[in-house]
């Protein structure tokens, strides 16, 4: 039998820690085409909103270099928000494990920012980046973490990627904490997301996979204690949408 410490999660299926990053990869691999319009679609365009408010809460100076680490990012969508929103000096490596989803952030840079060299896609693992110590100013994760086997690992590579002084933001889906509210997106999510999915990219599985995958990610206080524990100062977090998502945040001090 399977040590509790050697199995995780994914959805609601309890599976062997070292096949989870495999199906986690074959959801992407299966969706990567059309995710940006299913976030649209399932979010009712929320999602975009939410991606402002990370990046008001970054602010990428205009004035100096910033060096921007956005991680599970594969499509580019917060990468060309932060790039578009810096200076010159501004320089975006997209890091993402899915090769289809890159795939997708390189076609959609080339026509966006032709001839940019300011963003690079780079195909690797949030739990073992193979990037340098001390080379960010900031990192971001948007709706990716709750993807990962090992949290831990993954909040400690952000730590040891960035420079002092860096920031760690993490957007992710949360728990919904308004009456009625709750009882409406639980409806929502387990029996309009799936067939919604089944009904645009073909595949119902990835999107059950999804809604699961929400539940079983930390209550938000719990998770900012994770962060706190990787060795990030001043842990926050700040729920939106009723709790529908939280915008994490941690300095390297």
């Amino acid at each position: 039998m399977t040590a509790a410490s050697d199995s995780t999660h994914f959805g609601f299926e309890t599976v062997p820690l070292a096949e989870k990053q495999a199906k986690v990869d074959d959801v992407f691999h299966k969706v990567a085409g059309r995710y940006d319009l299913m976030n649209d679609l399932m979010s009712a365009g929320l999602h975009r909103l939410w991606k402002e408010a990370l990046l008001t809460t970054l602010k990428p100076p205009r004035d100096r270099a910033f060096a921007h680490l956005d991680v599970a990012g594969g499509t580019g969508d917060v990468a060309f928000k932060v790039l578009e929103a810096g200076g010159p000096r501004t320089e975006v490596t997209v890091l993402d494990i899915n090769a289809e989803m890159l795939a997708v952030g390189r076609e959609r840079a080339q026509k966006r920012f032709p001839g940019d060299d300011r963003i690079h896609f780079v195909q690797g693992n949030a739990e073992e980046l193979a990037l340098p110590d001390n080379a960010f100013d900031a990192y971001t994760i948007a709706f990716g973490i709750r993807n990962v086997p090992r949290i831990d690992k993954a909040l400690s590579e952000a730590y040891r990627v960035l420079k002092r002084g860096g920031r760690f933001l993490c957007l992710e889906f949360s728990h919904v904490d308004v009456p009625l509210l709750d009882k409406v997106y639980e409806a929502y999510s387990f029996n309009v997301i799936p067939p919604m999915g089944k009904m645009v990219t073909g595949e119902a599985e990835p999107y059950q996979y999804l809604v699961e995958s929400i539940r079983k990610f930390p209550r938000p206080q719990a998770f900012a204690d994770m962060i706190a524990a990787a060795g990030f100062r001043r842990a926050s977090f700040t729920p939106m949408t009723g709790g529908v998502v939280a915008l994490h945040s941690g300095w390297k001090l």
